[in-house]
């Protein structure tokens, strides 16, 4: 990796920008507003000089509740600019959340949006000195945006942080319990561009990028600090992700490299107007945040005949470290591990694997987390040396490809063999009748058994007949003990904000 110098703010990535004479290009699309860096870079000296006159000094935490908009980059890398930390929090949390994770933070300031900063003050109402910046007018302890920036200047040199202080906060998705606050230094974010943006993406000051949830981080990398880190432009949408919607944003701004998770691929591919769609295919298609299954990826070819190049990743290595690439795909694989990024398997007792046997893997990289915030078992439970431990369980194949088999807490033993619920779910959905499948288990007669969640194909129906067929499909398509021994068919699987299915919630139904 190209390493950052040891005195490093990582908002200078704009500077570089404004010395690579980049003013007048356009940063960020945001319906029909376009930002110029030059623009760009005087928001967010203007942000992080109305954060230091509202007291907030190097090291302090600014949580922010914030849509995919302008004012996230402005927010977040204002924080930066003046060594104070971004906490970057799901908006679609539940309103009691907030008081939390503001509490845990010790956080004097909170940045909301339209969306949410009504529920974010009612939650924090009574926490001292809790200052929320909100699109409203001043009152009390809720101060305007507009009027605290309109107070700064568009000019801010960067505070002397060094590469390896803590930059920004990230959460986890909390399969169970609050999400943990993961957290990132200042050169965590230039060593995701030179792995996985410049050498798996390629991507240059021509692209064009366009990614949801930029609270999350594959949403951040893709649209925000992978583009900006090239000179590109990011395109915005602060709007719920719907299949017309991101159509529409598709058609209107043609993206060059466009970053979704799995969810969102196949709503596009289940609308009607997807196939008749007047746009341009990106020249890379990403996927990340949960396994994407050979079906989505053959029908999207089928459709757009576009490959998607589906990746793994984690919040405490910041972005994808391990990847399918640019004319070296394997659908259903993970890709191989990205420059810059070490990957290994092992057992139970964290000893190194045979190839080919299923192991929890484990990654080395220069993004990796500095550690949970005031968790600090957690932390060496996860952390072991160098390796982060991803809770994930894996195989490698002859051609070093990786290929996912589920998390260490879903898999199943049955009659004393491994049975990866994500195998069993994709061969589940190659059935024409089936839409979408959960797998889990659950015990009986002391015995662990296999329940599988159909969400049915449109115009099918359930029944015992079908039910049984679709154990015969896994029984001719996998091992025989490898076929649910209870079906349920529902109208929709629970999913978190990503899209990812939350396999505990349908654990809680058993």
């Amino acid at each position: 990796m190209e390493r950052v110098p040891e005195i490093y703010n990582v908002s200078t990535m704009l500077d570089a920008n404004l010395s690579a004479g980049r003013s007048a290009k356009t940063a960020i699309i945001c319906g029909d507003e376009r930002i110029s860096y030059a623009e760009l870079f005087g928001r967010v000296c203007r942000m992080g000089g109305a954060l230091r006159g509202l007291g907030v000094r190097p090291g302090e935490r600014v949580m922010l509740v914030l849509g995919d908009s302008p004012l996230l980059a402005v927010a977040f890398f204002g924080a930066l600019r003046i060594g104070a930390v971004p906490c970057l929090l799901n908006p679609l949390f539940q309103e009691d959340a907030y008081r939390h994770f503001v509490s845990e933070a010790g956080a004097m300031v909170v940045v909301a949006d339209e969306a949410s900063w009504e529920k974010v003050a009612r939650s924090v109402l009574g926490i001292p000195s809790t200052i929320i910046l909100a699109p409203t007018a001043t009152r009390g302890h809720i101060i305007s945006i507009d009027e605290v920036l309109a107070g700064s200047d568009d000019a801010l040199a960067p505070a002397s942080t060094h590469r390896d202080d803590m930059a920004f906060w990230l959460y986890s998705s909390g399969s169970t319990g609050r999400p943990k606050a993961i957290i990132h230094a200042h050169q965590d974010i230039p060593a995701t561009c030179w792995s996985y943006a410049r050498h798996i993406l390629d991507i240059t000051d021509r692209d064009v990028c366009f990614a949801r949830a930029l609270f999350h981080a594959y949403g951040l990398g893709g649209g925000l600090t992978f583009p900006i880190w090239a000179g590109a432009t990011s395109i915005l949408d602060p709007r719920r992700a719907t299949p017309a919607g991101l159509l529409e944003t598709i058609c209107r701004h043609r993206p060059s490299i466009l970053f979704l998770v799995p969810a969102l691929y196949k709503a596009i591919l289940d609308d009607a107007a997807a196939a008749s769609a007047d746009f341009d295919m990106p020249r890379l298609c990403i996927s990340a945040a949960e396994p994407l299954s050979p079906d989505i990826w053959r029908r999207w070819r089928r459709t757009f005949g576009s490959e998607i190049m589906d990746g793994i990743g984690s919040t405490e290595l910041l972005n994808i470290f391990c990847s399918n690439a640019p004319g070296a795909v394997k659908p259903g694989s993970s890709g191989k591990p990205v420059p810059g990024c070490k990957l290994r398997l092992v057992d139970e007792d964290g000893v190194p694997i045979k190839k080919g046997n299923v192991g929890f893997l484990q990654v080395h990289g220069q993004s990796s987390s500095l550690g949970y915030w005031r968790q600090r078992a957690k932390t060496q439970q996860a952390m072991i040396g160098p390796w982060i431990a991803t809770g994930d369980r894996y195989r490698l194949d002859d051609d070093g490809f990786y290929w996912y088999q589920g998390r260490a807490d879903d898999m199943l033993k049955i009659g004393g063999e491994w049975v990866s619920p994500v195998q069993l779910e994709n061969v589940l959905t190659e059935h024409p009748a089936v839409a979408e499948a959960a797998v889990t288990g659950f015990s009986a007669d002391g015995l662990t058994r296999i329940r599988a969640w159909i969400v049915l194909a449109t115009g099918r129906a359930g029944s015992d007949e079908l039910a049984h067929g679709l154990r015969e499909w896994c029984k001719s398509h996998l091992e025989r003990y490898q076929y649910p021994h209870v079906i349920d068919f529902v109208d929709q699987l629970p999913r978190t904000a990503l899209g990812k299915i939350e396999r505990f919630k349908l654990r809680g139904r058993n």
